[in-house]
C-alpha cells in the first residue's frame, strides 16, 4: 500500500464486505485528515449498502457516519485542530476506512481517559439525539419523555441526556426484559418491553408525555399521538416500521401536536458545526465525567465488519457496534 492509498471496507453488489486499497480523501478547506481507530456502525449503513439511502453529493461513497481517531493532517482554513489531536467526529460518509477527511466543526475533542472504541459510541449518537429532541422539538426541563427503540444507539443516550436536562419521567420501549433492565440502569424510570406489553396503554395511564423521538413509525404514529399531552412534540427519525399509516388527526388538531421529522446527514456543515457545538457545551462534560457513559456492545476488526453488520441486522443488539482499526 502507497502512502496516497489506505484499506477501506467496500461494498460490492451481492458480495461480502471486504477490505480494498483505495484512494486517502484529499482535503477541502475546512476539513482535516484523521487516521480512524475506530468507526461507529450505524443502521444507516444497512440502508446505504441496500441502495436506499445515498451518501449527500459530494461525501464519500464509503460508509461509515462517525469515527474516533488522531488527526494527522490539516487543510486550508482549519484553526482549532492539530495534527496529534485525539478527536470522534460526525461524517457524512467515509468512515469505514484507515483515513478519513472531517469537516472540523464535526469534530470533538476525545481526552485521554477515554478509549477510542467508547469514543466511537457518541458523535452520531449525541449529535442526532440534541438536533432532534432539544433544537427541533424544544424538551425542556419538568417535561415527560418517551423514546422508542431504548437501547440503540440513539435510545441509549436519549435517556441518559433526557435524565440530566431534567425530565419529570423517562418512558423507553425495548424488546426484552434484559433490555429493559439497561434501560433502567440508564435513568429511565419505565421501561416497557413491547413484545409483551401494550406501551400506549401504559404510557397514557401513567400520564402520558410531552415529547417522544420515534424510529419505528408505522402503527406506532397514530400511538404516539394518542400518548401526547396537550402542545405534545413527536419527532420522528426513522420510519423502521414503515413510512405509511391510516392516521386519524383530530387528536393533533385537539391537542395541539407537533409533528415533525429530519435527518442529519446531509445538513450543511455550518449546521452540523452548530449543533457540534451545542453538544459540547450542553453534554461533552459529562461524557468526559463519565455521567454519560458508552453503550458498546461488541467490537470487531475491520476485515470482519461483513459479521458486525450481520449482528446490526439481526436488531439483537444493545448500544454501539464499532469496527477497530
Amino acid at each position: 500500500m502507497s502512502a496516497e492509498t489506505m484499506k477501506a471496507v467496500i461494498a460490492e453488489d451481492g458480495q461480502p464486505l471486504n477490505l480494498a486499497d483505495v484512494a486517502r480523501p484529499s482535503l477541502k478547506p475546512g476539513e482535516v485528515l484523521v487516521k480512524v481507530a475506530a468507526s461507529g456502525l450505524n443502521r444507516a449503513d444497512l440502508v446505504q449498502r441496500k441502495g436506499a439511502y445515498p451518501p449527500p453529493p459530494g461525501a464519500s461513497s464509503i460508509m461509515g457516519l462517525e469515527i474516533s481517531g488522531t488527526v494527522v493532517e490539516t487543510g486550508e482554513g482549519t484553526a482549532r485542530f492539530s495534527p496529534g489531536d485525539r478527536v470522534a467526529g460526525l461524517l457524512a460518509g467515509g468512515g469505514y476506512a484507515e483515513y478519513c477527511a472531517v469537516d472540523e466543526g464535526s469534530l470533538l475533542p476525545v481526552p485521554d481517559g477515554l478509549s477510542w472504541q467508547d469514543a466511537a459510541c457518541f458523535p452520531e449518537a449525541l449529535m442526532t439525539v440534541w438536533a432532534n429532541v432539544f433544537d427541533r422539538v424544544g424538551f425542556k426541563s419538568g417535561e415527560a419523555f418517551l423514546c422508542h427503540g431504548g437501547t440503540s444507539g440513539i435510545g441509549v443516550m436519549a435517556i441518559q441526556m433526557t435524565k440530566l436536562a431534567g425530565a419529570s419521567k423517562i418512558f423507553a420501549t425495548a424488546g426484552s426484559e434484559e433490555k429493559c433492565a439497561l434501560i433502567r440502569d440508564l435513568g429511565g424510570d419505565r421501561a416497557i418491553n413491547y413484545k409483551t406489553e401494550d406501551f400506549e396503554a401504559i404510557v397514557r395511564d401513567e400520564g402520558s408525555v410531552d415529547v417522544t423521538l420515534d424510529m419505528v413509525g408505522g402503527d406506532y404514529i397514530q400511538k404516539n399521538i394518542s400518548v401526547s399531552r396537550p402542545d405534545g412534540r413527536i419527532i420522528n427519525i426513522a420510519y423502521m416500521n414503515g413510512f405509511t399509516a391510516n392516521v386519524n388527526f383530530a387528536p393533533v388538531l385537539m391537542k395541539r401536536l407537533t409533528l415533525a421529522a429530519t435527518t442529519l446527514r446531509a445538513r450543511p456543515v455550518e449546521e452540523k458545526r452548530r449543533i457540534r457545538d451545542a453538544v459540547e457545551k450542553d453534554f461533552w462534560p459529562h461524557v468526559i465525567s463519565g455521567r454519560i457513559r458508552p453503550v458498546l456492545e461488541k467490537t470487531f476488526p475491520a476485515a470482519e465488519a461483513e459479521a458486525a453488520q450481520a449482528l446490526m441486522g439481526k436488531g439483537g443488539h444493545s448500544g454501539k457496534i464499532v469496527l477497530t482499526w
